[in-house]
């Protein structure tokens, strides 16, 4: 039995292939994440460690009292010490925004920058920038300004004497030699010390120098710094890789599903075959066997091409990437990681074949007796499947219920996601498997609504829509693949969407415009907004407010709320920002504020209970207004104001007319536009003292790219299950066309074109599709909601439609275009051999 089936499956390797392409896939998916996972690490470990290759020794920690500036000139007399650096940085506030400055020796083994142009700092007061900090500043080599940092109080003159290469920029950066950064900052301590060993001199000798030297501070080699920060990044990535081996498990069980389907096509093609085996004496117990031996001959060929091609695309990958410049390291050699992903391969594939082989093996000997080679496939399930199905629904229903109930509330301060999202996890599993019982009966009433338009069309659609309908256990088996990935998708971009509005969100409050300018403490000059408002050329909008941080809310006599001191509040116009639609309102609406209405955070909101429409009474430096509130935002109001009000209710309570800071926009587009506004506002401030600039526009790129970023990331993760899908769809219409030849033929004879058997087999092909991104979207949507409350993140609530019907139109073109290469071959094949073939 066993040679009879191997050989079988030799004879027809195009068979063997298309029944186990799912589990090649992913098997190469598999393998190829152990690989990549490996390559980051490694790249990681090689290139992204901040401490100097030529470090042999660092010593000190923040867990103990920081060495002293006295220390670090004690350790460069120790013998054997070539050099030591001391690593400290300070904030630096200058006139035209903020400085990060650090210590840097800026040449030798030591150093982590390269200078450019000009020279490196060596005297208090000289710094070197980086070519971003350049251009944001406006400084250049030989430029001189002024700033406070460290435990400096009063202005003090910085000199740019030259401009230094990184490996990261910020737009903030300035370098300067240890002692420079500590006379110039006046500190007295540094953060730690980098050593490097005299050349001939014993590393361990020079510890034991160092360590008398400064007692009580830990010394570490270089090499366990280096492996320590690497490992650090490293172990980021391996909880990523976390997160990618649970979308990668979801797609080998996706193969699985559609393994199992393909064994059962094949099976059923070979009925007869099989019912002779039965009729010379071959036993049940034995056709299992042989059947499943053949199932894990085909996951061992799968596996084992899955691997090689993975491997081969692992190991190439990185050496055409360095080619190009970029760093990456390549792979080792995972023996046993590959032989792992193959035995994985056959045990899921013998797992996989087991029903399809329990079920053909009941095949009675008389059904040698047949004239086809294949027999109808059953359309029903039966009861204990049904009954199975009804309770895993039942329990999915139930386990949602039991998400909702335990989702936050609208005030509640403290909230833990983990038992919600269990429970959304469970319930999800619960509704899957429920599918992949009830599938059967779903498919109908489903290819229903569906396929009625297609019924419309003629006799080509009503035949498409037929073909489906007539092996519904089929159907279901690859159209619940298609819905699980279309159910992950789906509630990756819904979620991302309700992200995106969250983070547009945040950014209208915390970052409205490209800049603000405040004052530090005081008000602005009028001439620094008459100069920004007449800068046309490169800033877009300007838009001054004022800012005062002891407002108190009154009722009566009785002050509300719990602040001793008053909320802060401004009158900024929001009118006036292009952001303010991304706002959104908890209660009210943003259009009713005017003279006399306010507008609430949700933080006041609570802390004095009132509530949109409510009435109270705004009191300053004994004024007093009566107004009410118009609306409750839902988390902080604009530039983290407590309360909105109209610049006219601001007069009312006696705050002077000046303003305390602006926000504008640059009118240009991409890091040229910003830098000229950088630049105009740098003119419009001149030399005003304790008024500040900050680029917003940096905030917000940061947190569009990481949204984007885990949008994509996401997406890309549970792509992987619709490729198995898509795959699971062209080998199983490939191996229905192999079923269905005569079926073919007799169209072809009653004069179908091949044009027309072509374009009901694709059509048949993008039914698939079209039902598992039906069920999927039913799915998904709620799911993708409930998974955004239960994270407690306060995300708006919001279905995008056109991704959303992008998505369905996608699945569909998919998987018809999975069936395009199998229905060219059937209608190539002649109407006479068709209808002379055995099924």
């Amino acid at each position: 039995m066993l040679r009879t089936q191997t050989s079988a499956a030799a004879r027809r390797p195009g068979r063997l292939i298309l029944t186990g392409l799912a589990i090649l896939v992913a098997s190469f998916v598999v393998f190829g994440t152990v690989l990549v996972q490996q390559i980051t690490e490694r790249t990681v470990r090689d290139n992204l460690s901040g401490t100097p290759a030529a470090t042999d020794l660092v010593i000190g920690s923040s867990d103990v009292p920081p060495l002293t500036v006295t220390d670090v000139q004690q350790i460069r007399t120790v013998p054997g010490v070539a050099a030591a650096v001391a690593r400290v940085s300070t904030g630096v506030s200058i006139g035209e925004g903020y400085l990060n400055l650090q210590a840097d020796p800026g040449n030798g083994p030591l150093t982590t920058v390269r200078v450019v142009e000009g020279s490196y700092p060596d005297q208090p007061g000289e710094i070197a920038i980086t070519p971003r900090t350049a251009e944001r500043l406006g400084l250049s080599v030989g430029a001189t300004t002024s700033g406070t940092g460290g435990e400096r109080t009063a202005p003090a003159p910085l000199t740019v004497t030259g401009v230094v290469d990184t490996s990261a920029d910020a737009g903030n950066d300035a370098y300067a030699p240890d002692s420079v950064v500590t006379a110039w900052a006046r500190l007295t301590t540094v953060e730690r010390v980098d050593v490097r060993v005299a050349p001939g001199t014993s590393t361990e000798d020079v510890r034991q120098r160092v360590t008398a030297a400064v007692a009580g501070q830990p010394i570490r080699s270089g090499t366990e710094v280096r492996e320590a920060e690497a490992n650090a990044a490293a172990e980021e990535v391996g909880k990523l890789f976390i997160l990618v081996g649970m979308f990668v498990s979801i797609a080998v069980v996706a193969a699985a599903l559609v393994v199992t389907s393909t064994f059962r096509i094949v099976f059923a093609q070979r009925m007869r075959q099989l019912a002779l085996l039965r009729a010379v004496g071959a036993s049940r117990g034995t056709l299992v066997r042989a059947l499943t031996a053949e199932g894990a001959l085909t996951g061992l060929v799968a596996g084992v091409v899955g691997v090689v091609g993975a491997l081969a695309l692992g190991y190439a990958l990185p050496a055409i990437l360095r080619t190009t410049g970029h760093a990456v390291s390549s792979p080792g050699l995972q023996l046993s990681a590959a032989v792992t992903v193959v035995i994985g391969a056959v045990v899921i594939t013998v797992l996989a074949v087991l029903a399809p082989a329990l079920s053909a093996a009941r095949v009675s000997p008389l059904e040698a007796l047949r004239t086809a080679s294949t027999t109808a496939g059953r359309r029903g399930i039966g009861m204990l499947r049904l009954v199975f199905g009804l309770l895993l629904a039942v329990g999915a229903i139930l386990a949602g219920m039991a998400t909702v109930s335990q989702l936050p509330e609208p005030d509640q301060s403290t909230y833990d996601p983990t038992v919600p999202l269990f429970l959304l996890v469970g319930s999800g599993a619960l509704a899957f498997f429920a599918l992949v019982a009830l599938g059967p009966l779903l498919v109908r009433p489903v290819l229903a609504v569906v396929g009625w338009p297609l019924r419309q069309l003629g006799p080509l659609g009503r035949m498409s829509v037929g073909g489906i309908g007539g092996t519904p256990r089929r159907a279901a088996a690859v159209s619940v693949v298609v819905a699980l990935g279309v159910t992950l998708i789906s509630g990756v971009v819904i979620g991302g969407a309700s992200l995106q509005l969250l983070a547009d969100r945040e950014m209208a409050l915390s970052a409205p415009t490209d800049f603000e300018v405040r004052s530090n403490g005081g008000t602005l000059p009028a001439a620094v907004v008459t100069r920004a408002e007449a800068a046309h050329g490169a800033l877009a909008r300007v838009v001054p407010y004022r800012k005062v941080d002891d407002v108190t809310l009154m009722r009566g006599a009785d002050k509300l709320g719990g602040v001793e001191s008053g909320y802060p509040t401004n009158d900024l116009d929001l009118t006036a920002l292009p952001t303010t639609g991304d706002l959104d309102v908890a209660q009210g609406t943003l259009a009713d504020r005017g003279p006399g209405r306010i507008v609430l955070s949700s933080w006041v909101a609570r802390d004095t209970a009132l509530r949109a429409g409510d009435t109270v009474t705004l009191a300053m430096a004994g004024r007093r207004v009566d107004v009410r509130v118009a609306a409750v935002l839902p988390g902080d109001g604009p530039l983290h104001a407590g309360i909105l009000t109209d610049p006219s209710d601001l007069n009312r309570l006696g705050v002077p007319a000046a303003y305390t800071g602006l926000l504008a926009d640059a009118a240009g587009t991409g890091e040229d536009g910003r830098t000229a506004g950088v630049r105009a506002l740098r003119q419009a401030i001149g030399g005003s003292a304790d008024v500040g600039l900050e680029v917003l526009a940096d905030e917000r790129d940061r947190n569009d790219a990481l949204v984007r970023t885990l949008v994509w990331v996401a997406g890309g993760l549970v792509g992987l299950t619709v490729l198995i899908a898509v795959v699971g769809v062209g080998s199983t219409t490939a191996l229905s066309v192999v079923e269905r030849v005569r079926e073919s033929g007799l169209l072809r004879a009653i004069g179908l074109s091949r044009t027309g058997l072509r374009t009901m087999l694709t059509v048949e092909s993008g039914l698939y599709g079209m039902i598992g991104a039906t069920i999927g979207l039913v799915l998904g949507i709620p799911y993708g909601w409930l998974a955004v409350q239960a994270l407690g993140i306060e995300a708006p609530l919001t279905a995008p439609v056109l991704p959303l019907a992008g998505l369905f139109v996608a699945l569909v073109v998919l998987t018809a275009l999975a069936g395009v290469l199998p229905a060219r071959r059937a209608s190539r094949v002649s109407p006479v051999v068709a209808l002379g073939a055995d099924g």
